[in-house]
């Protein structure tokens, strides 16, 4: 019997953030304490098969983004007497046995509730909130109505199903600029501002090569912020100091979208964000609201836009970018806790509802 935690990091997936998912479990293996934790590295092709992952080669190189090549097929046992067994099916053997999963994951199959599903009925205790939470998280839609549902502040929007426009009422609902997303995407793919209506058939489509439902939002002016919530093992909730993220607009998309999250250097972060403590308490508390309304679990970070009429919340990502310099590690890190800290908490946790 192994003294470290085995540690299964699942990434990759059949998500359109697929090869963010591989960055973020590259970074997040990188410091996982070798003294305290096995790592097993899980990945998942783009077609969706379960194989060998490795804990190298998962960083951005040159602006290529990194990809999950298959190797031997695996599964994880649904025998509650096999908990924690990963077997190798090409082979026929036992490929190793885990004590918690770490889905770095991101998106569809990822954080929306189905692979939790999987932990759930392998017996598998994982990091990040659960099935329920993560599936409500993903969908802005029923995120949407949840948050308003518990008087939470969230913008106007129309959700575009089984049709591909706008009634004028709604575009007068909505008002210019509007911003068009897939509902349950991420990571900014698939989004656009739409400055004319002219440009909302091209901006639908372009949505819509990721997800069959729409999002369409009405604009929010204000300061963009980001705010990480971490659970503790005795169920403590910590909102982290905000981010307040500079020039989100001069970027050439013209908002904070993904070459711009990824791949360029144009937006950077005031960490704290230049608030008044009133405001910063606010926004925290909000944000921890937030996290309960959702029953959120582990982790999520929240963003907002500081408005003139106070904090409105845009959206709650369950399982967020978690590279060293994603926005959850450094909003945690200028809070006083350090990238290695984070991952040794949120294993804790996961293990401490075993």
């Amino acid at each position: 019997m192994t003294s470290k935690t085995r540690v299964a990091v699942i990434y990759g997936g059949k998500s359109t953030e697929h090869s963010v998912s591989c960055v973020t479990a590259g970074a997040i293996m990188n410091n996982l304490d070798p003294q305290r934790y096995e790592i097993v590295p899980i990945a998942i092709t783009r077609e969706g098969t379960w194989t060998i992952g490795v804990t190298e080669g998962l960083e951005i190189k040159d602006g290529k983004l990194p990809e999950v090549e298959e190797a031997d097929e695996l599964t994880v046992s649904l025998n509650p007497q096999g908990a924690g067994q990963i077997h190798n099916v090409t082979r026929g053997t036992l490929h190793a046995e885990v004590d918690v999963a770490f889905p770095a994951l991101h998106g569809v199959n990822g954080e929306d509730g189905t692979i939790q599903g999987v932990f759930e009925m392998a017996g598998i205790p994982y990091v990040g909130p659960g099935v329920m939470a993560s599936a409500v998280g993903m969908d802005k839609e029923f995120m949407r109505k949840l948050m308003a549902a518990e008087g939470l502040p969230v913008t106007r929007d129309v959700i575009l199903r089984g049709r591909t426009e706008l009634t004028e009422e709604e575009k007068d609902f909505l008002g210019l600029p509007v911003f068009v997303k897939p509902a349950r995407g991420g990571s900014s793919i698939g989004v656009s501002k739409v400055s004319s209506w002219d440009e909302l058939d091209t901006a639908i489509a372009e949505a819509a090569k990721s997800d069959d439902k729409v999002i369409v939002e009405a604009e929010l002016i204000g300061a963009e912020v980001e705010v990480g919530v971490l659970e503790y093992p005795d169920g403590k909730l910590v909102a982290s100091v905000p981010a307040k993220l500079n020039g989100t607009e001069d970027s050439e998309e013209g908002f904070y979208g993904f070459d711009t999250k990824y791949l360029d250097n144009t937006v950077t972060a005031t960490i704290p964000a230049p608030f008044d403590d009133d405001t910063i308490k606010s926004i925290q508390d909000l944000a921890i609201e937030t996290f309960k309304s959702l029953n959120c679990e582990g982790l999520s970070r929240i963003d907002f836009f500081v408005t003139d009429n106070g904090p409105m919340i845009n959206e709650i990502n369950t399982l967020p970018g978690f590279t060293p310099i994603s926005m959850y590690p450094q909003v945690f890190l200028a809070s006083g806790v350090s990238y290695p800290e984070l991952l040794d908490t949120l294993l804790a946790t996961a293990l401490a509802k075993r």
